[in-house]
Order: C-alpha cells, then structure tokens, then sequence
C-alpha cells in the first residue's frame, strides 16, 4: 500500500482563495483617488492585498492576488475606477499590480512563521502589523515604484518621492488588515497555507 497522496489544493482553500480574490476586487469599487505627482491611484485594494496573506497564509494569499491579477490581463473591470484588460501591465501601476502576488505571499510567510506563534495579544497584532507592513508595503513598492519609474520616464528619486504619498494611507490600511486578520484568526482559525 502506498502512503496517502495529498491534494495540491483542497475545496476549501479553493472557496478561500475565490473569497478573498472577491474581496480584493469589491474593495476597487471605492473610487481610486489621483494625485497629481505620479499616474498611480490610491486605492482600498491593497488592504484586501494584506488581508489576503495575512488571513489565508502565504500560498493561499498569493494565489487570491494572482486570480486578480489574471482577471484583471483577461479585461474583466475588476481594479479600481473600473480598470482592467492586458494593456495595465506594461503600464504605470503595472508594477504595483503584479507586486501584490509576492506582497501577500510574504505577508502570509511572515505571518505563519512569526504572528501567530507568539503568545499574548499585543506581540500578535504587533506582529501582524509588522507583517502587513513588510509585505504590503515594501514587498509591493520594492516593485511597483521601479516599475513606475520605467514606464513613466520620471527617474527613481520623482517615482519615490511619490511613493511617499501612499505611505499613511498603507500604513493605516495595514494597522486595519492586522487587527481585522488577528481577530478572525482568533475567532476562526484558518490554518495558513
């Protein structure tokens, strides 16, 4: 007799992944705000982005952001303002866009590995935090300022510095998925994957 095979992915992390992808596009209905330094919106999506990996783990929070993604190449208006179809990737916010996938993998990595292996409150949502901020900030502007920079012809400094812009509204969006993941985690654990 063979020893049991595992399924690459069960029902429910497919109903998972559906869920949070759903979530990551109902929250591009919020109107996207511009600003007038660089071509890129700010938007409610990438808190979905952080709650993605921070909920489901690194796996399953990468494989929501990179069903978004593939909706969004496919032309379906699944971005903020509306937005979708092939021609968003070798545009500005392109970078932005594909640099969710590895923001909600490391944001689950960090997640699974640290948060939740710490005990008391404060040190898991700090930890959570620390995460969401790790992964949905740095991984996805590592990306998508550089991405910027080369499709706009502003120069790394200009693609940055308007970067700076995002940073308070990413960092409040980040202290919400933290508390939001903590306190599912801990009325409903999800084992990350």
């Amino acid at each position: 007799m063979t020893a049991p095979t595992r399924r690459l992915m069960s029902t429910q992390d497919l109903v998972l992944i559906a869920l949070f992808c759903a979530i990551i596009v109902a929250l591009g209905l919020v109107p996207p705000v511009t600003i007038a330094i660089v071509p890129v919106p700010i938007t409610l999506q990438t808190l979905g982005v952080m709650l993605a990996g921070a909920v489901l783990g690194p796996v399953r929070g990468a494989c929501a952001c990179a069903l978004v993604v593939l909706l969004t190449v496919l032309g379906l208006p699944v971005l903020a303002g509306g937005r979708g179809g092939l021609g968003v990737i070798p545009g500005p916010t392109g970078g932005y866009l594909l640099g969710w996938i590895p923001g909600a993998f490391v944001t689950g990595l960090l997640v699974q590995r640290v948060a939740i292996r710490l005990t008391g409150r404060v040190p898991q949502l700090a930890a959570h935090f620390a995460a969401c901020v790790a992964g949905g900030l740095l991984t996805v502007y590592a990306i998508g300022i550089p991405w910027t920079a080369l499709t706009t012809g502003l120069g790394m400094g200009k693609a940055a510095a308007g970067a700076l812009y995002f940073a308070v509204g990413d960092l409040l969006k980040a202290a919400a998925a933290a508390a939001v993941a903590h306190n599912v985690r801990r009325s409903y654990p999800i084992e990350p994957r």
